[in-house]
Parts: structure tokens; C-alpha cells; sequence
């Protein structure tokens, strides 16, 4: 059984590359079907000898072959599993992992990129589970989906082999991941999953293996982190040391002045109206140096911003996110992380020393006080947060609006607290004709508002007031309040959220957008941004639980929170029963109507 003759190991190691997703599946379900783990083990790495194969084949054990497919829909990628003896009845999950990884090979922006995972089990020759896992990414029609389908497929850079490891500990994890190194097999990333409190190593294969999958997965059940991080820091180049890494690092600073740069000459309009313009074209075009503007390019192709053609330049789709009239821009952004907020992060030392907001230090008064006092700087601070307006998309389709909007009894109000120029009320009042909204903002900034949405088809339908957090408008039967309460600390959020609760009737909800801390301490969006809110504002990113505690202090609780892109959640609070002293409840007869 551990021959080491490698002629007599069987030809069904290696399914056809092919084309079509439903043969692609059928070869997949088939390959995963006939192996035996030894076998596959030493196909995977043709240098292991007898005693060796013997010891990984009693630690591991082959759980699973995994590809990316392009369905129009779920519906269709079902019909296709059945159709290969592949029934699945679990709900297909977010695969965030291949998301990302597509989104950096594409440079498509994730949000737009919407991958899904799904695994059918298939046993193997001896009746062991094994499964084929299935990550699909819609096709949806004008997406530009189709090219990816098409280099992936060409690829196959999703498509791998998995091997669960058997009773993992970290002596036995780090004997293994030196044998699959020893043989050949390159770090290729990986990253723990709380929800399932499994830790995954990938390895690219060695050149001499003897299938076409060229990426290997060792499953770990439990949390492996440490060893996790010995391996990550085995996959980065190998002329990277420490010093390297720690200057990549340090380097980050440059890449913001890149971008920031890049949108205030404008570049990104410059190549919209002259794609493929070379560099003596564009530096005409935005007044800069030709050898100057040459370097920048340089690194922006680096990054991936700008793509070089023929000697000349085009816009990534990352790229086109800095054009001003690109839709959902992030052009004012990269301005303001470039600008006043990336001038405050040079004072971070004097934050983490004396708790003082790096920005007030700097400028002398709170961000919000500073940016009232210049009508430019604040008009591009409230176009910064509407670049991160993708966040909202799901949002109107929270269930607490759909049901808002489909209950009887006349027209349902929606409450936006400190909602800036009205992008997420905008969206919840397009997507649903039967509500009427109200736009509560400091006077300067609900001018723009106003103008904004009486634009649109939604301004008969919205009312507007000018006030603070204490002018919360009574009897509405929905309050949004979106990235509010991370600028501020818990004593202000308390505040806040009591002059919510005092002006929501017992029946109202609220809906809270915020970024949330993992629990686990896990890589995420919200980590750095709690940094930022710490130097810039004196504010914070939180974890659920710390919500929930805010909320019940203020005589509020937490019914439930569910996932938004970017990193952000919803939190959908009520009423509690019993309000605590110094809120005062908002009786039936207090309702107004907001004059709509």
C-alpha cells in the first residue's frame, strides 16, 4: 500500500481540465469519489518515501476537492449539483475568503462580487464523507463577471485538494507543514474561521506533483493561530526577512499619499477623457512634471490603480473609484485620508499617551467643531461618508422596513438621526414608495440635503429638521442611526441613545449601522478603524456585547444584528419594557406627524 513506485499509482488522480462548469463538477465529484489518501498524498508530493507517507496518511486523511463555477443563480448551480448526483440541502454561505482573493486578482471592488459556497457531500471509495466544495460566483448580466469566468476557468486559481488533519495539536501541525515544505510545497496563505473554530494552512504544490490541482489545503480543527502565523510568515517571498516585512509596513504612509495625490491632480479624470494617454499627454493634462508624474504612475501601476498599454495608461476598476463622477466616488476619501486625517495620525503618540484626540491636539477643537468653521472642508467630509455608501445597499431590505412598509393602517415614518446628506434615507425611501422620512442634521449640512433629495422622486416624501441629538423627533416608527455612535465615547453614546429611546413609541425599532469589533480578536475592517475613531474623533469601534450593554443602560435592547459590506453590521434595537430613570416614555398621544 506505500509502494514508493510511482508507476503503479492509478491515472484517476488527475481529472480533464475542461470548460464547462456541469463536466467540471461531474470530474471533481468523480476524482474526489476514488482516492485513496495515501495515494493522493503521495501523488500530491512525489518526493515522500514509505515511512513518511505512512506517518502524514495516519495524520491526515483527504476530506475534499473544492472549484469556482459561474451560475446566473443559485437555482441554476442547484439544478446542476442534482444533475450530478450532487444534492446539497444546506443554505449556500458568503465565501469571503475567494471574494477577496478575486477582487484583488481583478481589481474589482468585493462588494461587487457576490461568492457563494456550498458543499455536497460525496463519499469516498470505502464509504468515507468527503464532499466537493463549490465556491460559485453569479454571473450577473452586465457585471463584466464574464471575463473573470473566463480566466478562472483558464486558471483554476480557486480549485485545490483538502486534507483534514487528525487530532491536531501544534507539535503534530508543525511536523506537517515542514513535511509538505520539505517536499516542495510553498506557503500560499490561509487564516482561522470563528464560526466553525477551524484554522486553515494553504500551500501552493510542488512543481513534480502529479495532479492538476496546483493549491493544497490542511484543515486544523480548533484554533491554531500561532502556528498559523509561523506559517504566513513562510509565505511571503523568501528575500523577505523581517526587516523587509517591517518596511513594507512602514512604507503604508506612502501608498495613502499615492491615492491622495492621484485624485487632487485629478488623473483618474484625465484618463477617463483620454484613455491610453501617455505620460508627456497627462502631464499636460493635470500641470505636473513629466518625470515626476512618471514615478507616480509607476506605483500606481504597482498597486494596481492604473494599468500600463501600449505605452500608455488606463484605469483599474479600483482606480475609477477616484474619478469624482464615478458612482459611489470614493475620490473625497482618498482626500480626506490624505489630508486633515492623515496630518492628525502624526499625533498619535500624544493619543495613546493622554487620551486626547490626535486632531484636536493638532487643530485645537474637535473635528466636527473644525470642519463647521470651513464650508469647503466640511462639504468634503460629508462626501467621505457617502463613499462608503455600498455599505447600504442591503440595508432597505431589512425586515424591520419591509414590514414597516407593508403594514397597514397609513403611511409609516422613517427617522434618520444625523444623517448627512441623506444617502441611506434616499435609498430606504426609493425602495419603498409607502414611507415618508425625516432628516434630522446640523442646519449647515441639511441644506445640501435638502437639495440633494428634493432632486429626486423621494423629496415630496421627506421632511427635514435642524438640530442636535436632543431634537430627536417624537413618534416616528423606524430611527436610523448610521456610523453615529462610534464617534463618540460610552458616557455621549448613553446620551444619545437616550434621547432616542425617549422619543421612540413602544412598537418603534431602531436600526443602528455601525462596524463591530470582533469578539476573537479576528483580522477585520473594524480593528483599524478603531484606531482611527481613538486619534481623530475620541470615539470607537465596538463588539456586539458592548452595544448591548449601551442599550440596556438606556433602556433599550438589543433584538439582533446581521452583516453589511465593508465591514459593517446592522443592530436592530427596541424599547424595552421598563425604561430606566431619566428616560421619559413618549406617550400615544405625543405623536406627531412631522407636518407631512
Amino acid at each position: 500500500m506505500y509502494s514508493d513506485d510511482r508507476s503503479t499509482l492509478p491515472t484517476t488522480a488527475t481529472p480533464p481540465p475542461v470548460d464547462d462548469d456541469a463536466t467540471r463538477l461531474g470530474a471533481a465529484a468523480d476524482f474526489v469519489r476514488e482516492q485513496d489518501t495515501s495515494v493522493l498524498l503521495a501523488r500530491v508530493l512525489p518526493g515522500l518515501d514509505g515511512p513518511e507517507l505512512r506517518a502524514l496518511t495516519d495524520r491526515c486523511r483527504f476530506a475534499h476537492a473544492a472549484l469556482l463555477v459561474f451560475p446566473p443563480d443559485e437555482p441554476a448551480l442547484r439544478a446542476q449539483l442534482a444533475d450530478r448526483g450532487l444534492a446539497c440541502e444546506d443554505a449556500a454561505q458568503p465565501s469571503v475568503v475567494v471574494r477577496h482573493r478575486l477582487a484583488a486578482r481583478h481589481h474589482r471592488d468585493p462588494a461587487d462580487l457576490d461568492v457563494r459556497i456550498l458543499r455536497p457531500e460525496v463519499p469516498g471509495p470505502n464509504g468515507e464523507r468527503r464532499a466537493v466544495e463549490v465556491f460559485a460566483l453569479t454571473l450577473a448580466p452586465g457585471s463584466g463577471s464574464e471575463r473573470i469566468a473566463e480566466r478562472e476557468r483558464r486558471q483554476e486559481h480557486e480549485a485545490h485538494l483538502a486534507f483534514e488533519v487528525v487530532r491536531p495539536d501544534p507539535l503534530v501541525l508543525r511536523g506537517l507543514l515542514a513535511s509538505f515544505a520539505r517536499h516542495g510545497a510553498a506557503p500560499d496563505g490561509g487564516g482561522y474561521n470563528p464560526h466553525e473554530n477551524g484554522t486553515v494552512f494553504y500551500f501552493t504544490a510542488p512543481a513534480g506533483t502529479k495532479t492538476v490541482y496546483r493549491r493544497v489545503e490542511l484543515y486544523a480543527c480548533g484554533d491554531h493561530r500561532d502556528v498559523l502565523d509561523e506559517h504566513l510568515a513562510g509565505g511571503r517571498d523568501t528575500a523577505e526577512g523581517p526587516a523587509e516585512s517591517l518596511l513594507r509596513m512602514l512604507t503604508g504612509a506612502w501608498t495613502t499619499q499615492a491615492l491622495a495625490t492621484c485624485a487632487e491632480l485629478r488623473l483618474p479624470e484625465a484618463l477617463r477623457r483620454r484613455p491610453g494617454a501617455g505620460t508627456a499627454e497627462l502631464a499636460r493634462e493635470v500641470g505636473a512634471r513629466p518625470g515626476g508624474l512618471a514615478t507616480l504612475l509607476r506605483y500606481l501601476t504597482m498597486l494596481g490603480v492604473v494599468a500600463e498599454e501600449g505605452g500608455g495608461y488606463r484605469l483599474t476598476p479600483v482606480g475609477t473609484l477616484l474619478d469624482e463622477r464615478a458612482p459611489s466616488s470614493m475620490r473625497a476619501l482618498a482626500l480626506m485620508y490624505g489630508g486633515p486625517f492623515y496630518r492628525s495620525f502624526g499625533h498619535l503618540t500624544h493619543t495613546v499617551r493622554t487620551g486626547q484626540p490626535g486632531f484636536e491636539h493638532l487643530y485645537g477643537e474637535n473635528h466636527f467643531d473644525h470642519f463647521a468653521r470651513s464650508p469647503e472642508l466640511a462639504a468634503l467630509f460629508d462626501q467621505s461618508m457617502a463613499a462608503s455608501a455600498a455599505m447600504f445597499v442591503p440595508l432597505p431590505d431589512h425586515p424591520v422596513l419591509v414590514a414597516a412598509a407593508t403594514a397597514h393602517g397609513g403611511h409609516r415614518t422613517v427617522v434618520d438621526i444625523a444623517g448627512g446628506t441623506g444617502e441611506l434615507l434616499d435609498r430606504v425611501l426609493s425602495r419603498h414608495p409607502a414611507l415618508r422620512g425625516v432628516l434630522l442634521e446640523r442646519p449647515q449640512v441639511l441644506a445640501a440635503a435638502r437639495a440633494r433629495l428634493a432632486a429626486g422622486p423621494v423629496g415630496a416624501r421627506c421632511d427635514y429638521r435642524a438640530g442636535d441629538f436632543a431634537d430627536v423627533p417624537q413618534g416616528g416608527d423606524v430611527y436610523l442611526l448610521s456610523r453615529v455612535l462610534h464617534d463618540w465615547d460610552d458616557e455621549r453614546c448613553r446620551d444619545i441613545l437616550r434621547h432616542c429611546a425617549a422619543a421612540m413609541p413602544p412598537d418603534a425599532d431602531l436600526l443602528i449601522v455601525e462596524r463591530l469589533l470582533p469578539a476573537d480578536g479576528a483580522p477585520s475592517l473594524a480593528t483599524a478603524w478603531d484606531l482611527h475613531m481613538m486619534c481623530n474623533t475620541g470615539g470607537q469601534e465596538r463588539t456586539a456585547d458592548h452595544y448591548a450593554r449601551l442599550l440596556a443602560d438606556c433602556g433599550l435592547r438589543m433584538v439582533g444584528h446581521t452583516p453589511l459590506p465593508l465591514g459593517a453590521h446592522t443592530l436592530h434595537a427596541r424599547r424595552a419594557e421598563r425604561l430606566p430613570a431619566g428616560v421619559r416614555k413618549v406617550s400615544p398621544g405625543e405623536f406627531v406627524p412631522f407636518g407631512l
